[in-house]
């Protein structure tokens, strides 16, 4: 090879680098803070249950149903959401999504009784359906599976952020607005929380591309560029009819293990605050400075592990591995509940593990899915998997009402997430090989 092709090399490399680098800091940082206040507004109900169990007088039964049943409108929606953001495009149905969603967060203020909870979370699920698989789909459009490993997790650290936000934020709200206007804190809470999404849903109607051909901000070389890596990229993959895709055993395997992983993070999400809580910790504002701590962790343990999958082309022990991290943090958080430094640091481990397996994670379905395809496949995976979201508050909620104790709840989740890591490493190596370097 002459010194000259070398040269061309190093700089078609170097100019694709930073084409990706200007992609990445236009989008990345915006659909994080969506997905921010997207998961804050799905799991402050784990804060307002603080108080609102006492207000309402409502069982812990009652709250894990109704903390859960937001999945299952979530569930009916999700894949005929998808499918029309693929139609549609991004900007008009995110900026949807992210509307009424906050509108229907802020009116939760209102609820006082069983069925107005259980309603206005349904409600919810069903405006919120197709948020987080279309942002994974929207991803496809911009980034080819080699470079959307770290992207996926740069924005799926809003799961952790959101811990590392909003807990202080709930906390204080709580605490600090209980009582004022007649309201209690935890009314105040879904109020000054719903409101954010709203705006950033307006936003993202003045912001979002739909596609590389709509951004003004990209040159016409950087566009040649961008739709070549996706154009090759996609001749390797299937495109098959929605009808085949949903029979498909390979998109069944990965909702199963999408399901095991989300049983354990909302396991974590709806009562880490009720457990640290247990260990003796009593204002709500310090609960809220505690649940930071894990989310905080996760954060960075879900970055390292996410570079070191995408530099080793490696992706099923990248998964499985802090998955049984995960398990085993949850069992240890039972054996030392007794401690709230010990519990805290069995919790930080679980969370670490539990977060860390979820970016990764869509590695798997999006290596060998494009198109109309991949829309229904990654919708109905997402669907599937969050299913769990309804069955593991409720579960938790019931076990605790039976045993008055956390303990078999939190020991159900961590033969989840073994689960979990050993159907990831059923997955044959080199279908997901194709996603790698």
């Amino acid at each position: 090879m002459t010194t000259t092709a070398v040269n061309t090399g190093a700089r078609d490399a170097g100019f694709e680098d930073a084409v990706y680098r200007k992609v990445s800091w236009r989008l990345v940082p915006f659909l994080l803070l969506c997905y921010v206040v997207a998961y804050l507004d799905r799991v402050n109900v784990g804060f307002a249950k603080l108080q609102m169990l006492n207000d309402l007088q409502f069982s812990e039964t009652v709250y894990g149903l109704g903390a859960g049943i937001f999945f299952i409108g979530y569930f009916l929606f999700e894949v005929p959401s998808n499918v029309i953001l693929h139609k549609v495009g991004a900007r008009i149905w995110i900026a949807r999504i992210m509307i009424t969603w906050g509108l229907i967060s802020a009116a939760m203020m209102f609820v006082t009784t069983p069925t107005m909870f259980y309603v206005l979370r349904f409600l919810l699920g069903i405006a919120e359906a197709g948020f987080f698989p279309g942002i994974i789909l929207y991803l496809t459009y911009w980034y080819p599976a080699n470079r959307r490993g770290r992207t996926t997790t740069f924005f799926m650290t809003a799961i952790a952020l959101s811990g590392v936000i909003g807990g202080p934020l709930s906390g204080w709200i709580m605490q600090a607005f209980d009582g004022h206007n007649g309201w209690a804190g935890w009314q105040w809470m879904f109020l000054v929380e719903g409101i954010p999404s709203i705006l950033v849903g307006i936003w993202v109607l003045l912001y979002l591309d739909d596609r590389i051909a709509h951004a003004k901000w990209l040159t016409p070389d950087e566009k040649t560029l961008l739709e070549r890596n996706i154009a090759a990229e996609n001749q390797h993959k299937e495109d098959p009819p929605v009808r085949q895709v949903l029979s498909s055993p390979r998109v069944w395997l990965m909702s199963a293990i999408y399901f095991s992983f989300v049983m354990g993070l909302y396991g974590v999400s709806f009562w880490l605050p009720t457990i640290i809580k247990q260990t003796g910790v009593k204002g709500a504002l310090d609960v809220g400075l505690l649940t930071a701590i894990p989310y905080g962790c996760a954060v960075i343990g879900m970055i390292v592990v996410a570079h070191s999958a995408d530099r080793r082309g490696e992706r099923r022990w990248h998964i499985a591995l802090p998955a049984l991290l995960g398990a085993v943090g949850l069992v240890l958080s039972v054996q030392w509940h007794g401690s709230t430094t010990m519990a805290m640091v069995a919790l930080t481990l679980a969370t670490i593990g539990i977060l860390t397996t979820l970016p990764l994670f869509w590695s798997l379905p999006t290596a060998f899915l494009a198109g109309t395809g991949a829309a229904a496949g990654i919708a109905l995976i997402n669907s599937l998997g969050n299913l769990a979201g309804f069955i593991s508050p409720y579960a938790v909620g019931w076990l605790k009402d039976m045993t008055q104790s956390t303990d078999s709840g939190m020991y159900l989740l961590a033969a989840c997430m073994v689960v979990g890591a050993m159907l990831v490493l059923s997955v044959p190596a080199k279908m997901v090989s194709r996603g790698a370097d």
